[in-house]
Order: structure tokens, then sequence, then C-alpha cells
């Protein structure tokens, strides 16, 4: 269990709200910071570890560039998730492009601020090649298990999601890649959200290293990271036990 704590007294939030328009959000930055700090230790024995904060999740330009100073990146995935990280200074390869049925535009300015695209769809390589006159150096494709891999009850199953690669786009989608000229790999999957069980996403990292062994064995490439997404819960009911981050790193 759990034991719940509200990180402001109630002194607090009046006399902010004396000050404040309402309705408003107070955010705990020191608690963000904590989490931050406690997941980057988790990982830390990994010197090449970093996590993209996904942007959609609270596009407020106070927390993103909060996180950034912990050494966070951006995980956007439209143009104006780009143009806040943009804006709070978060550009090149500390920001990851993960997008769904994307306009050419936000091919443009993915490419333009240098993100690694990580591309959704197979059809997506090149239309966002002719949309942006080329791709960025670093790229990596999302990969959708299926049926080998079960989802939780807010995702859903894989095998019914839009997203993502299967097994067999993987392998053509890396091949059209180096084809294109493409030197620098990464792969990417995202099969759970608000997961509170660790050897989930252990589980996830075992099904992304095999095929990452699978592909690199018959296309001769060298993959430079692996994303394993996102999706770690939040224990909100008094029942549930927080994630164990150093049981997932």
């Amino acid at each position: 269990m759990t034991e719940k704590k509200f990180p402001f007294g109630i002194d607090t939030i009046n006399e902010i709200e004396k000050h404040t328009p309402t309705p408003f959000h107070i955010y705990d930055e020191a608690g963000i910071i904590d989490n931050a700090r406690r997941l980057a230790k988790a990982f830390s024995w990994n010197r090449g570890f970093k996590n993209y904060f996904a942007v959609k999740a609270a596009p407020n330009p106070a927390i993103l560039s909060t996180l950034k100073k912990e050494g966070f990146g951006a995980d956007c995935s439209s143009l104006p998730e780009l143009i806040i990280a943009e804006k709070c200074g978060v550009v090149g390869e500390d920001i990851m492009f993960t997008s769904n049925d994307t306009p050419a535009e936000e091919f443009r300015k993915a490419y333009e601020l240098g993100a690694i695209i990580n591309f959704d769809d197979i059809t997506h390589i090149d239309f966002a090649e002719k949309a942006a006159g080329g791709i960025t150096p670093l790229v990596s494709c999302r990969y959708n298990p299926g049926k080998a891999k079960v989802g939780n009850a807010i995702i859903g199953s894989p095998e019914e999601a839009k997203y993502g690669f299967t097994h067999d786009q993987m392998i053509e989608g890396y091949r059209l890649l180096k084809a294109n000229g493409v030197k620098r790999f990464g792969i990417h999957t995202m099969v759970a959200s608000n997961e509170l069980n660790a050897g989930y996403f252990v589980e996830t990292a075992n099904i992304l290293f095999n095929l990452v062994a699978e592909i690199s064995a018959e296309l001769g490439i060298v993959f430079e990271f692996i994303n394993l997404g996102g999706g770690i819960g939040i224990p909100y009911k008094p029942e549930q036990d927080a994630v164990d981050l150093d049981a997932i790193g």
C-alpha cells in the first residue's frame, strides 16, 4: 500500500488563491524533480540512458524546462509540442518525434530541429523524406508486437491498435531506411499505459532485445538505442503499490 501525501498545506493553497485567478493548476515541482531523479538513478548503470518526457502528458513549458534541467529530452507527437520543446531549448536529438497520421509540415519541423524521427507506419518513410527533403540522421521505427505481447486495460491489445509496424514491416522498414542512406538507427515500442507491474517492462525489453538481434543479423545494421516507451503507472488507489523503479532498471 502506498502512503498518500498531499504536497501542499491548506494555508499555502489559500495564500496562492488570493493572488492567482481561478481556476488554475498547482504543480509540485519538488515532487517532479524527485521522481525524475529516482528514475535517472534506477538506470544510472546505463551510461547512455536518457528519458524523453511525453509532452502530450502535460504540454507545460515550465514543467518541460524543469525536466530539461534534470537531463530529460522531449517526446513530441505534434507541431505544437515541437514548438514548445524548441521554445524551452530542447532541440536536436533531445527530441524524439513520435507521431501518427502526420502532416508534411510536422515532418518538416522535426527535420528542421534535427529530431530523432520515430516512424509509426512504414508508409511514413517515403512520405517524410519527400515532405522534408531528407531524413534526419538518427531514426527509429515503432514496433507493434501484436499477439506476442498482451496489452493492459488502458492501452488495449497491441494487435488491435493502429500504431506501429508489424514484425515483417520492421524488417522491411529498416531495409528501406538503409537503402535510403540512413546509417544511425534506434527502435521503439509502446504497449502499456499506467502499468504497475514492473515485470511487464522487463518482458517488453526482452522482446525488443530479441528483435534488435534479429534485424541486425539480417540487415547488418547497428542500433544505437532501444526506447521502451512509457506507461509506468501511478498508484491512484490506496491499496496499490508504486512501481519498483529499481526492479525495472
